[in-house]
């Protein structure tokens, strides 16, 4: 038997406490609604040596923690935009310049203020220079990526990470040496030499292997890993930090590794689920609470630090917003994508405490920043962004995919109604593609074979059916542990555009809007789908009500959207009452008038949810089906009541309902989220107001 010793000795005790928390703090963290890079420092705050004294900051931890954070480094430059920072070049110089010199001046002001030396003064303000873009997620959720306020951030995003890089390389480098001209000879010739070999030799010898490589995942995984390593060893080597090798070795495999591609997954997958929370974890054991607590000077020097790290970063975006023309808005959310501390600025801080240029003091307030920024970044990102996505022009969406409507069959009592439902919207879409009923056998691969026996019966049925409506059918069948994967995986395999799912209205546990599997897909596809209930055959409807949330307008599938209600409306021969909530009525009319087939649609103004279900949906007959066209999480129309509304309809006891999400423009691009999730909402109930 063993006994327990605290701070945990067994390196299994530790690795296991560690995965536990990372498992529990990140789903604590998405309950709070915070960045989950907060997580993992938080809880080595609470049980590292200054803490409970749960784990101590051995070997073990170490080891894990610098593999993570030269993956943080090397993902930083796999992520850089380049296109983009070609592109928009003038505009991201500036940015980038006034984002790395506003800090750094700043910064080296508070450090000698600190009474820190020179060099450590120096490298607080490398510190403050870098950014993370912890809020591009909410951006590209929101469909304004290609903002020039956005391509100005992004692409600035390169100069200052290097610059703050090479201000490390050089106190590092001084710090062990005398600033002699030799010195700073030697260091720029050896730095130089290095970048060359790395950005030159590393592209060229990638070209060679994946060639050759037969795309065997296990042996390309490898392969980055060794350049990743080697690029580290060899920065040691000409003395610089191996952060600088793992940043230039992602710098030079950025072509070469696509964004959304299996290795690129391969690689986060592995940074963030492993490597990159021990790094967090590690350098939240650095802090000393108590220190804060015993010193309410420690406490104004953080809050002072804090004031000037985020100062910074406005003034930047302001200058540059000021040079460009650019609105409020554009300048908000430049200061939202640039504001976050993160990883850069982890990495600089734990070099300059390794090498002494920092103390327990700076370590102190370099996490309170990191704590504030990751709140607030993302928060001014999505706050600002969504103002920028009312602002633009309606983004057309590609409609090159031909028309597929994919209908899961869960319930055998509801196989007629979601047919009905899809022969409607077939021929809205004037599409000669088959339907594609689906059924997910949730079973072992290889003890399935009675369940899709049966499965393949059942769908027999809805074969059957739609033979009499003289439509044709295409059966799968998919095997998979979890329903939503096995239709967000069927989705993308028979490039479907429509998915139409039943859903029963049932009270169950853990339900954010509709239950488990039907929130699931929906998260993680962008494809038009119809969430129905409906208990009266379609073809007895008279009056359509089209519910239009605040916003809504904006979306990039919204004129589709509207094309195929009117359509709907249309073959049932009803009519369209469309309830507009608290927004301009004119927008709505245009695009109704502009949108075929052309049929007479009464709009109406709502003030608010409340007035919808008190006053407007109390007459509602068993004869109007209820259409309430919505919006994903995160998305520019997306509003807190879009979840709650499903239930209080089925409360309501309406027999037919349908619940739209119009298509997205494509995938989140999760670029700068580095090691962590941001929550898909971070704003408060009344900035949707």
């Amino acid at each position: 038997m063993h006994a327990l010793h605290l701070p945990l000795q067994e390196p299994v005790l530790i690795f296991g406490f560690a995965v536990l928390i990372f498992l529990l703090f990140p789903i604590l963290m998405g309950k709070l609604r915070v960045p989950a890079i907060i997580g993992p420092i938080i809880a080595g705050i609470i049980v590292g040596p200054n803490g409970l004294e749960i784990l101590a900051r051995d070997s073990t931890i170490e080891l894990l923690g610098t593999v993570g954070l030269l993956f943080i480094m090397f993902i930083a430059g796999l992520e850089l935009d380049l296109d983009g920072f070609k592109k928009y070049r003038n505009r991201s110089i500036l940015f980038g310049i006034l984002s790395f010199l506003i800090p750094l001046v700043l910064g080296i002001i508070v450090g000698l203020w600190l009474d820190l030396s020179m060099m450590s003064a120096i490298l607080f303000g490398a510190i403050f220079s870098t950014h993370t873009l912890l809020g591009y997620p909410a951006i590209s959720r929101l469909g304004v990526s290609k903002n020039k306020a956005v391509t100005t951030a992004v692409g600035g995003t390169l100069l200052t990470d290097s610059l703050a890089l090479l201000v490390l390389a050089v106190i590092i480098g001084a710090s062990e040496g005398d600033l002699t001209i030799g010195f700073f000879g030697s260091l720029f010739l050896a730095t130089a030499l290095f970048a060359v070999a790395v950005l030159i030799l590393t592209p060229y010898l990638t070209k060679w292997f994946f060639k050759r490589s037969n795309n065997e995942g296990t042996i390309e995984f490898n392969f980055v890993l060794a350049i990743l390593f080697v690029a580290g060893a060899i920065s040691l080597f000409v003395g610089l930090e191996p952060i600088i090798g793992a940043f230039l070795a992602g710098l030079a495999l950025n072509r070469y590794i696509y964004d959304h591609g299996p290795l690129m997954n391969r690689i986060r997958f592995t940074a963030n689920a492993l490597f990159i929370p021990f790094f967090l974890l590690s350098v939240g054991m650095l802090m000393d609470l108590r220190v804060l607590i015993s010193n309410p000077d420690a406490l104004l020097t953080i809050l002072l630090i804090t004031i000037v790290a985020v100062g910074s970063k406005l003034l930047a975006s302001w200058i540059t917003g000021k040079v460009y023309g650019y609105s409020k808005a554009e300048n908000l959310v430049i200061f939202g994508l640039s504001t976050t501390h993160a990883a850069a600025t982890l990495a600089i801080t734990m070099v300059g405490y390794q090498f002494g240029l920092f103390d327990q003091q700076i370590i102190n307030a370099v996490i309170i920043i990191i704590l504030v920024t990751c709140i607030l970044g993302p928060y001014f990102s999505e706050k600002y962004g969504r103002k920028l996505a009312v602002a633009q022009e309606k983004v057309v969406i590609d409609d090159a995919l031909p028309e597929r409507i994919l209908i899961p069959m869960g319930n055998p009592n509801t196989m007629e109604s979601l047919l009905d439902l899809g022969f409607v919207l077939r021929n809205a879409k004037k599409t000669v593609e088959p339907l594609y009923p689906l059924t997910i056998v949730q079973k072992d691969l290889k003890q399935a074979n009675n369940e899709v026996a049966q499965a393949e019966r059942m769908l027999g049925r809805s074969l059957m059916y739609a033979s009499g409506a003289e439509v044709p059918v295409k059966l799968l069948t998919r095997v998979d542990h979890n329903i939503g994967w096995g239709i967000e995986r069927a989705a993308i395999e028979e490039r479907i555009t429509t998915i139409i799912a039943g859903w029963d209205g049932a009270d169950v546990e853990n339900q954010k809007i509709f239950g488990k599997v039907i929130d699931n897909f929906l998260e993680h596809t962008y494809q038009r789908a119809l969430i129905a209930t409906i208990n009266q055959p379609l073809n007895t409807m008279e009056r359509v009500i089209l519910i239009l949330p605040n916003n809504i307008v904006h979306k990039p599938g919204f004129e589709d959207a509207i094309s195929i209600v009117k359509n709907i409306a249309s073959q049932l021969s009803a009519t369209i009452k469309c309830l507009v909530i608290r927004d301009d009525l004119e927008a709505y009319k245009l695009v109704s008038e502009h949108v075929h087939p052309n049929i007479e649609v009464e709009f109406q103004s709502i003030n608010g949810w409340n007035s919808l279900y008190e006053n407007d949906l109390n007459d509602v007959k068993s004869t109007d089906l209820v259409i309430l066209v919505s919006a994903r999480r995160g998305t520019v129309a997306w509003h807190p009541n879009l979840e709650v509304i499903p239930k209080k309809l089925t409360s309501m006891n309406l027999e037919n309902f349908i619940v739209f999400y119009p298509t997205e423009m494509k995938e989140t691009d999760i670029r700068g989220s580095r090691g962590t999730e941001v929550p898909k909402e971070l704003l408060f109930k009344r900035d949707y107001d």
